[in-house]
């Protein structure tokens, strides 16, 4: 449906498309609200409305939009809509017919979710759910707003200290993937030994666990920069020859990485999960003053935004020491006052 315009006169109008006549059927209000109700009010009770769809329910549309969409979207993000509608919804909510839902039933699940889950998940639930219930409801007026999601300040440990804490280590070359490359876990997991041309590594592939059911994409990394080529260094490439063997070069599953890379950086006292190497990476390249450009192929990013405000950070030590140099400027300028 069409959004209501204002006119000259100060109202809104808004029009409709109507097959029977082949002409628009307009409606006209004092407000935008108004108007676009009672265009959506005529096309809930007309003809152009499904009897199906005027006995749906909140999670008829939902699982119709996400039925819709397996063909064209990951396996992940189909798989994350599903724990949304499944998981993380409430049940009264969900079973809500959609054309008698109101402003405040969306409110109150809004609501309950932000006292469960944290900001960044609540987030997630409102973007994906909010446009396919104005879709089916133009009427309403969810004016929701997604609750602040802080980035969690963290002190890295320096590439020195996480080569030390893996170096012979079963998980010693997927860690210097992830360090050095600046490679994701299911790239590394999709990585196989035809990959490697010479010293050059060709990142083709991902390999997921959706669930219990592990899926391996062809040419269908997280982006379409993510499809990318790296040269590689004798040591991870002395690495990955003692592999030789199997099709892949990891055999371990997400999980296994995940855990195997837990234990050993919680007992050395780091609090950091395995994409974090992947933020090192990436804080690494802007210390040596790596090109945003150069950064961004290398890493598979799609814009320097992401890069910039999702995964360079700086490190402890350099930060010091930078706030050392920033500190004796001022105090050289405030001397000269004395």
């Amino acid at each position: 449906m069409a959004t209501a315009k204002k006119l000259p006169s100060g109202n809104y109008r808004i029009r409709v498309y109507d097959k029977d006549t082949g002409k628009y059927k307009s409606f006209t209000a004092e407000t935008k609200r108004k108007a676009e109700k009672l265009a959506a009010d005529w096309l809930n009770t007309s003809k152009y409305s499904h009897p199906k769809d005027r006995e749906a329910t909140v999670r008829d549309v939902i699982q119709r939009y996400i039925d819709e969409r397996t063909a064209v979207l990951s396996p992940a993000t189909i798989h994350k809509y599903n724990q949304i509608l499944n998981s993380q919804l409430s049940k009264d909510f969900t079973n809500t017919a959609i054309n008698s839902l109101k402003e405040s039933d969306v409110l109150f699940e809004v609501n309950r979710l932000s006292k469960h889950y944290q900001p960044k998940t609540v987030k997630n639930a409102i973007c994906f759910i909010v446009p396919i219930i104005r879709k089916h409801r133009r009427d309403l007026d969810l004016d929701i707003s997604t609750p602040k999601v802080f980035q969690k300040q963290k002190i890295y440990p320096t590439a020195d200290e996480i080569m030390k804490l893996f170096k012979g280590s079963k998980i010693e070359l997927e860690v210097l993937l992830a360090l050095c490359c600046g490679l994701r876990k299911e790239e590394i997991r999709g990585l196989k030994h035809s990959d490697i041309k010479d010293n050059t590594m060709y990142i083709r592939r991902v390999k997921i666990d959706v669930g219990k059911e592990t899926i391996v994409r062809e040419n269908a990394a997280k982006t379409l920069n993510s499809i990318r080529k790296i040269e590689l260094p004798p040591f991870i490439l002395e690495l990955i020859k003692q592999r030789q063997g199997t099709e892949y070069i990891t055999e371990l599953s997400g999980h296994a990485i995940y855990m195997r890379f837990y234990r050993v950086t919680r007992q050395a006292g780091y609090d950091i999960s395995f994409h974090d190497l992947r933020h090192i990476n990436a804080s690494i390249m802007l210390f040596l003053g790596i090109p945003d450009k150069y950064a961004m192929e290398r890493g598979g990013w799609a814009t320097d935004s992401t890069l910039k405000s999702v995964y360079q950070s700086t490190f402890e030590a350099q930060r010091q020491q930078f706030d050392k140099v920033i500190d004796n400027h001022f105090i050289s300028i405030y001397d000269t006052l004395i």
